[in-house]
């Protein structure tokens, strides 16, 4: 039964009831099963596009039955869910091949006492006219642009609705890949040719030494990203290492390093320097290794360090960064899992990301400059920490912040701010 529809199904099945991240799930699936090309992408298609849209795929199902949601077995709403995506959203996909699939699915799993109510509720949509909510309360852009709520709630509160309304949206679109050239190796012009080469398309953005991909597939198959000529990374990323100023012979600490990144974008500055690429896990930090590895970076030196807690060995900085964790709000185009996260799972990121960031200031020499950065708009998370830090240290001053949004470049969602330590 290894075909793309079920093992969508089962991938979300598993996002939705066992907590488990979507990438790797999907990675996870994909390998299992066995898919041909064509059928890892159209899965890839259903899964991502279910979790992109769910919100909104489960205001239609609630309008075409009485039960709860909450009450439908856990396998036959995730196979509902992917069914009634691909009816709305697929339009390359035949409605009754949606149906005839999710049925059979339904069929041979031990859920097999629903195949009649999948199939009456998907036969019942494609004949209803429903019409999704257009005005500007918070529940109605929740179904419109499928965001819970108190999202939704959260992002009018910081920035007004219409941004909201224009950043979900376009967390609904296809994430472009941004790439950082590796200076080390090339430079953008060879890069892009090197690529074109290689059937791959990419071009030239505003921001020195980044390329946007065109090409679909995996990056990770692309000969140049196996011989370390770039890495990904976002251009809110790069461009918010950018503001940091770093010199040749900078000294610097990145204290929530993994997978590397901003290590990596640091690099191709302090090419004669020293980086620390720290994280609190040694899994995570061998990723920051791997990556240095492949794209033959000499002077980054890792560690597995609690970024909350000072470490005297390490001495002090001339440059540090500090992209704490975060609530993610951000980069939901990419994860759009996190959007499904439980409000209370973010409560404690606060505190959090205030203790990363006193103690980050402690390995600041004067006369340096630290980044402090989230993936999230959340001002909470933001420019309320940065704000609470300056009023408590007298001899830190904010050199400059910026937010990122798909108004910057079509970048994701982030957050900068550079503090100098007099």
């Amino acid at each position: 039964m290894s075909n793309a529809r079920y093992v969508a199904a089962l991938s979300l099945y598993k996002v939705t009831n066992e907590a488990a991240y979507s990438n790797l799930v999907l990675n996870s699936m994909l390998e299992e099963h066995g898919l041909s090309l064509e059928d890892k992408a159209l899965c890839t298609a259903i899964f991502y596009g279910t979790l992109d849209r769910m919100v909104t795929v489960d205001f239609y199902i609630k309008k075409l039955i009485k039960t709860p949601l909450k009450k439908i077995k856990p396998f036959t709403l995730a196979v509902l869910r992917t069914a009634v995506y691909q009816i709305k959203y697929l339009s390359k996909i035949p409605n009754s091949a949606a149906v005839d699939e999710a049925v059979k699915i339904i069929k041979k799993s031990k859920e097999s006492f629903n195949a009649s109510f999948v199939n009456a509720v998907l036969r019942n949509l494609i004949r209803t006219d429903i019409s999704l909510p257009n005005g500007n309360s918070i529940y109605d852009i929740s179904v419109a642009y499928s965001c819970p709520e108190w999202i939704v709630s959260a992002l009018i509160k910081d920035y007004g609705t219409e941004f909201t309304k224009q950043f979900l949206n376009n967390a609904l679109m296809p994430p472009p890949i941004f790439i950082r050239v590796n200076t080390l190796k090339t430079n953008a012009n060879e890069l892009t040719e090197t690529l074109k080469k290689q059937n791959v398309t990419a071009f030239m953005t505003d921001f020195n030494n980044t390329l946007v991909l065109e090409s679909g597939g995996s990056v990770e198959d692309i000969k140049a990203y196996k011989d370390g000529l770039f890495f990904v990374q976002d251009i809110s990323c790069q461009m918010a290492v950018g503001m940091l100023d770093i010199k040749e012979n900078s000294r610097l600490l990145d204290l929530c390093a993994a997978p590397g990144g901003k290590s990596f974008s640091a690099a191709m500055y302090a090419t004669m320097g020293e980086i620390i690429s720290c994280d609190l896990y040694s899994q995570r930090v061998n990723l920051i290794k791997s990556g240095a590895e492949r794209l033959s970076v000499k002077n980054i030196k890792t560690a597995v360090a609690d970024a909350t807690v000072k470490d005297n060995t390490l001495g002090l900085f001339d440059r540090i960064i500090c992209d704490v964790p975060c609530s993610g709000l951000g980069v939901i185009r990419r994860k759009p899992d996190i959007k499904y996260k439980p409000k209370n799972s973010f409560e404690e990121l606060a505190e959090i990301q205030r203790n990363i960031l006193e103690n980050a200031a402690g390995y600041l020499k004067s006369g340096g400059k630290l980044l402090y950065s989230t993936c999230t708009l959340n001002k909470a998370e933001n420019k309320e920490n940065v704000d609470a830090f300056l009023e408590k240290h007298t001899d830190f001053t904010l050199e400059k912040e910026e937010t990122f949004s798909f108004l910057t470049n079509n970048s994701d969602g982030f957050y900068a701010a550079v503090l100098v330590k007099k």
